[in-house]
């Protein structure tokens, strides 16, 4: 499929009632056609992979072509000099969420960036670091534990950042690292309760909500077997 064939396909597929349901949910309804992510992946199998349509689709600044982008691009070719463009251009939690998930974890800089971003001060760079440590907790099934020791320290450091999309992505990374194992599992809480002690309202929302699922017997079942 062509540039234009593809942007031709998703202007068809627009659907007004989907952009205001989006707007509900905080996400940017500017340059938005309200195409569901099944589509979009739908769409993305029929490509196949495709570094330089992805960088094309990136900068139409359409919201959908830039997660159809995400999907297309081959981690592989993908630069930190692109990583750094790109996560400047987040204007959405989903757009972050769908590229740290189907893209930047997959690249050779996954590690690097989250720690880096994790200390920026824009909200969705920074919600894009805890979003990669949460992705890399899912996929990366090999590494050792010390690669997500490492994350504690920052999580417990940025767990008072009152902005709503950044504490979600705290909060999100610090229940992921705490299920891949019982070692990080037992970490997780005794972290999670230092961050509960902290003389802030993010902070010990942050630890009541991840607490209350790091210490549930479905999750200690789990990690048991």
């Amino acid at each position: 499929m062509q540039y234009s064939e593809i942007l031709e396909k998703l202007k068809s597929l627009s659907d007004p009632e989907a952009i205001a349901g989006m707007a509900r949910f905080g996400i940017n309804p500017e340059n938005t056609y309200g195409i569901s992510i099944p589509n979009l992946r739908k769409i993305a199998r029929q490509i196949g992979k495709d570094h330089t349509l992805a960088e094309q689709l990136w900068l139409s600044d359409i919201h959908e072509a830039r997660i159809l982008a995400c999907m297309i691009d081959d981690p592989k070719m993908v630069t930190e000099e692109q990583l750094e463009r790109w996560v400047k251009d987040f204007d959405s939690w989903d757009v972050c969420d769908q590229c740290c998930g189907k893209l930047f974890d997959k690249t050779r800089f996954s590690y690097q960036k989250a720690i880096e971003w994790s200390r920026r001060s824009e909200e969705f760079v920074k919600r894009a670091g805890f979003v990669l440590m949460t992705q890399l907790a899912v996929h990366d099934k090999k590494t050792d534990d010390s690669q997500f020791e490492q994350f504690f320290p920052i999580i417990k450091r940025e767990a008072t950042d009152g902005r709503n999309f950044v504490k979600k992505a705290v909060n999100w990374a610090l229940r992921q690292i705490g299920k891949r194992n019982r070692s990080l599992n037992k970490t997780a809480i005794e972290v999670t309760k230092e961050i509960g002690q902290m003389d802030s309202k993010p902070a010990k929302w942050i630890a009541a909500d991840a607490l209350r699922e790091l210490t549930s017997e479905a999750i200690q079942r789990k990690l048991s077997r």
